[in-house]
């Protein structure tokens, strides 16, 4: 009898130290006076019949049972507990919806040219001059898990007469969930070519836009329409972008829209790109970008003029560029070395007469070269110095070449706050065909943000 008492004893211990939460479900978590009072109270009631022999095998039974059920019930309610919490979570509303990310760019550059503006070749008054280039409104929030959205709206002040007028720069949705490393983006966008195209003149690690980028993409690569970007599935970063647009920079025929529009009339443009980290310190981007626009002369039957002689009937630009960095890992922050290139080459066909040549030329293509090279240190956090070279070829005429030098510095008091200085000295061939002269520019640029701005001044 003895040895089935103490069987038993030791059975009824097991039980109760093999099956958790018997006694203390929560550990962590203190239990209620009246409660601990109680299980004392039953652990020393059985304790008192082990003691007395009145402890049974159907006794062990019943307490073990107990035991099981109490544990399932703790597991059922926990599990309750989460799927009520992923119900809740999911009648909540996203971050952000209805206060999205607001922000405000400015920037404004006063200026000296020592020629006039049908002289100097930049568009701006010669003698002082304050400019007062953009303000720009940004606004951005996620829609939904899988779309988000923005919209930047610019107001720049005319060179003739001053007065600032707004316009819609960006107004387009963005996906974030689709499969296959794809991303789609719609609306009205700045479209991925070359190395500095698709950002804000606010964003230039100088102050102008190189020439290239103004004569042959027309600025800033705006365009309404759609792009689809493709990060390529293998271990070395490979990214492809293509897309479709009735419009890309400042195309001529930007705001001729006609009765009917073909396929052959919109713009197309790709661009593959890669980056390699060379060392842990040294990094190299490059990549390679195409335009091609089959028909642009006419749309609803007006021929669209680059000029009083010219007709534009086909558009295609190739660009390939090459930026090497040096950011050391310890100390990125206050040291850095960049030399950005990009070379561009314009091959339109054109339906006309050139300037001074009376002959006429049909669907003849006349091809063009620009490109611009820049090197920036960045030697404190604050301060970095930098040079630029820019030459380019008249997209029409390619006899007239345009060449430009320009030193600068740039102090960066705050992530929201900048200084620019920069001089500029401008050669012109054929000045005389042109109109143009050589020309000195001294320039200070000051941006600044407020708000929200997620793409801040760009370390391109």
């Amino acid at each position: 009898m003895k040895t089935m008492k103490a069987f038993l004893m030791a059975w009824w211990f097991l039980a109760l130290t093999a099956v958790p939460g018997v006694y203390a479900k929560k550990p962590v978590t203190p239990l209620p006076l009246d409660s601990l009072k109680h299980q004392i109270v039953q652990l020393e009631q059985e304790i008192q019949d082990l003691k007395d022999g009145s402890f049974t095998a159907d006794t062990m039974m019943t307490s073990v049972q107990k035991a099981f059920q109490d544990l399932l019930q703790s597991q059922i309610q926990d599990l309750s507990d989460k799927v009520n919490s992923v119900s809740d979570a999911q009648k909540k509303v996203l971050p952000g919806e209805f206060n999205p990310a607001i922000g405000v760019v400015g920037e404004e550059i006063t200026s000296y040219n020592t020629k006039g503006m049908n002289e100097n070749g930049s568009g701006r008054p010669g003698g002082i001059d304050v400019d007062l280039r953009s303000v720009e409104l940004n606004v951005a929030s996620s829609i939904d898990p899988f779309v988000k959205g923005y919209a930047v709206v610019n107001a720049s002040a005319d060179p003739q007469t001053g007065e600032a007028t707004w316009g819609v720069e960006e107004a387009a949705l963005q996906t974030t969930a689709l499969p296959l490393n794809l991303e789609l983006k719609a609306g009205r966008f700045f479209g991925e070519f070359g190395r500095l195209s698709d950002i804000h003149d606010h964003e230039l690690p100088m102050i102008y836009r190189p020439l290239a980028l103004d004569q042959y993409v027309g600025g800033e690569s705006q365009s309404d329409g759609f792009q689809v970007n493709w990060l390529v599935p293998i271990p070395q970063y490979l990214s492809l972008t293509a897309g479709a647009g009735d419009r890309f920079g400042g195309d001529i025929q930007e705001n001729s829209i006609g009765n009917f529009r073909n396929f052959s009339e919109l713009n197309y443009w790709a661009r593959l790109s890669s980056y390699f980290d060379l060392t842990p310190d040294w990094q190299a981007e490059m990549g390679v970008s195409g335009l091609f626009n089959p028909s642009t002369d006419s749309l609803n039957g007006i021929p669209t003029m680059v000029n009083d002689s010219l007709i534009e009937k086909e558009r295609r630009l190739a660009g390939v560029d090459f930026s090497l960095k040096w950011a050391p890992l310890r100390n990125n922050q206050f040291q850095s070395l960049t030399w950005g290139n990009e070379v561009l080459y314009s091959d339109n066909r054109y339906v006309g007469t050139l300037p001074g040549n009376n002959t006429t030329l049909v669907d003849t293509s006349i091809g063009a070269l620009g490109l611009y090279s820049y090197l920036t240190w960045k030697f404190s956090r604050e301060w970095s110095v930098s040079f630029l070279v820019n030459w380019v070829e008249n997209q029409q005429v390619a006899t007239y070449r345009t060449t430009q030098y320009s030193p600068y510095i740039t102090w960066a008091l705050s992530h929201w706050n900048q200084l620019r200085l920069e001089y500029t000295h401008t050669e012109n061939t054929d000045d005389q065909a042109r109109g143009l002269a050589d020309n000195d520019e001294l320039s200070l640029q000051w941006q600044w943000i407020i708000g929200a701005h997620s793409h801040g001044w760009q370390q391109r």
